[in-house]
């Protein structure tokens, strides 16, 4: 695994947490995106080498309302950079009784 790629934060309202985050990190967003496939609007946070994404649900079906409504807002996913093999080997290792999805780029 080279690095982690981003840390994904779900969130309840995107402007309302962008000037949270904003405040917290000294500096706005770099980016705001709409994944219309997932349901989702993102808006990034660049934080030295690290990359914050925070999403927003756009509708009540998407994974992230669904994620929302049983856990609240937080963290709902990490991203690495790596090859396929060693992210799922490094996954597998730190949480080996989850049930876990892979989307590799």
């Amino acid at each position: 695994m080279n690095k982690i790629e981003h840390i994904g934060i779900a969130v309840k309202n995107l402007e309302e947490s962008n000037v949270l985050f904003a405040k917290l990190f000294g500096k706005s967003h770099y980016k705001i995106e709409e994944v219309a496939s997932e349901g989702v609007n993102t808006s990034f946070f660049q934080v030295g080498d690290n990359k914050i994404e925070l999403l927003e649900a756009t509708n009540e079906s998407s994974p992230i309302a669904k994620f929302l409504e049983k856990n609240g807002e937080g963290i709902h996913h990490i991203a690495f950079d790596g090859t396929d093999m060693e992210v799922i080997a490094t996954v597998l290792l730190v949480r080996p009784e989850k049930k876990l999805e892979f989307y590799f780029a």
